[in-house]
């Protein structure tokens, strides 16, 4: 059976409207055979399971803050799971809440923007995404889910959005804010040949002064050979490698001067099946949650972003390594 593919947002004020508009969702999944998935607070699923009765034994239970945990390595997942049962003829039902609260700006960004890629991503699988969204939540997130899903459920139906856009197009609005200028103790190096066991010692140097966990690093190893890969083969030289820290991240930015095409693909979607096994910026950003890119005006610039354990806002690099 070929289901058709649905991504509906359900904004709610109180428990009662959750409960409306999630809980036929999900007992309609139960029902059909779907793999049923909830994903919301511990408060919101004790009220899930008490509603549901029988039909909660049959749904998976997961917590927003953990499954929300980074935004490609979770739309890999999903998409993943979503693949395998269209294939075998089930459909993936997802109640979907994303956790929006104590994230920085840039991340609430990135996950607005998998919002959209998901109607992208997700088109061929049939799968039900469900997202509630709570009317207390901030205007400009509320307002963006509304831009990110064709469709709102209002009780037992859904009506299209008239502000849904296409997701490309969202996507670079979310690109459209300028970078940050480069803060003037970033350190610089310089790539003038394509040596790539100098340009890793670089990076591992510098990130080794930082708190910086050595799996993380090894992430950033192969990012930013990724990186550093993609310059060559789209940009246009002089390429410079920049590394500093700012408030709890470690900051690293390639530039080049060139402007990469969209034949790029900037990385947004895993690489087809069926393809040439390239996966350059998408792998990219597998390994780091935020990475920000951007190209024009002749040049191109990709930032990559890692958060650093137990660092205070605001304590520079110089006081990490014992300096004065």
């Amino acid at each position: 059976m070929s289901h058709s593919f649905t991504h509906r947002v359900l904004p709610y004020d109180g428990m009662d409207e959750f409960l409306a508009g999630s809980v036929p969702f999900l007992r309609a999944g139960v029902e059909a055979g779907d793999r049923v998935v909830a994903v919301t607070g511990l408060g919101s699923e004790l009220a899930l399971r008490e509603v549901l009765g029988g039909y909660g034994d049959e749904v998976e239970f997961f917590e927003s803050s953990d499954w929300y945990s980074h935004p490609a390595r979770t739309l890999a997942d999903c998409l993943s799971d979503a693949g395998a049962l269209c294939g075998r003829g089930r459909r993936l039902r997802i109640l979907g809440e994303p956790a929006w609260t104590a994230r920085p700006d840039l991340e609430v960004l990135e996950w607005q923007r998998v919002e959209a890629i998901v109607n992208v991503a997700f088109a061929d699988t049939g799968a039900a995404i469900l997202c509630p969204y709570a009317k207390t939540l901030p205007p400009g997130v509320v307002a963006a889910a509304r831009r990110t899903h064709p469709e709102t459920v209002r009780g037992n139906t859904a009506v299209q959005n008239p502000s849904y856009m296409n997701p490309w197009t969202y996507s670079a609005q979310c690109d459209r804010t300028p970078l940050s200028p480069v803060p003037d103790h970033a350190e610089k190096l310089p790539i003038e040949r394509p040596d790539l066991f100098w340009l890793r010692a670089w990076v591992s140097d510098y990130a080794k002064r930082t708190p910086l966990p050595e799996e993380e690093l090894q992430r950033l190893l192969v990012a930013v050979t990724e990186v550093v890969t993609n310059s060559m083969r789209h940009g246009a030289p002089p390429i410079v490698l920049r590394m500093w820290m700012e408030p709890a991240e470690l900051v690293c930015e390639v530039v080049d001067h060139g402007e990469w095409g969209a034949d790029t693909g900037f990385g947004l979607l895993p690489p087809p099946a069926d393809g040439p096994a390239r996966f350059g910026l998408w792998a990219v950003r597998l390994l780091c949650a935020i990475v920000q890119i951007r190209t024009g005006g002749g040049r191109t610039a990709v930032r990559l972003r890692l958060r650093l354990p137990n660092v205070p806002t605001g304590v520079p690099l110089r006081a990490i390594e014992g300096g004065a």
